[in-house]
């Protein structure tokens, strides 16, 4: 029997190169996309607007606006959690940001891929 040659799992050469410049490719596009999402900010707000956070697309607090009548002495608990839960609105805001442009640029395989978002 004559011994077939060839790659491993039948891959050709030129497909190869051809799926690397793909990966290449796809590389390139979420670093942009990453740096476009670091240049936005993202903003939310609690306590029906009594509190507003802005956060950088670099997960930095960049804003916090507090409306006079949510500063009271006398509860300050109240507003640390009106700060809290706006600024997690505006890190979900981001982490939707980022999986929804991820999800455009692998169309929708990135799950299956290991170390894919």
């Amino acid at each position: 029997m004559a011994k077939r040659g060839g790659f491993p799992g039948g891959a050709m050469p030129g497909n190869m190169a051809n799926l690397m410049k793909q990966a290449q490719k796809m590389q390139r596009q979420m670093e942009e996309q990453q740096k476009e999402l670091e240049a936005k900010e993202f903003t939310a707000t609690a306590g029906g607007g009594a509190v507003e956070v802005t956060v950088s697309g670099k997960r930095e607090v960049t804003k916090v606006k507090l409306a006079e009548e949510v500063v009271d002495p006398d509860d300050i608990e109240m507003l640390e959690d009106l700060i809290v839960a706006a600024t997690n609105e505006a890190l979900r805001q981001i982490d939707e940001a980022t999986g929804s442009a991820m999800s455009k640029l692998t169309g929708g395989m990135g799950g299956g891929i290991p170390g894919m978002f």
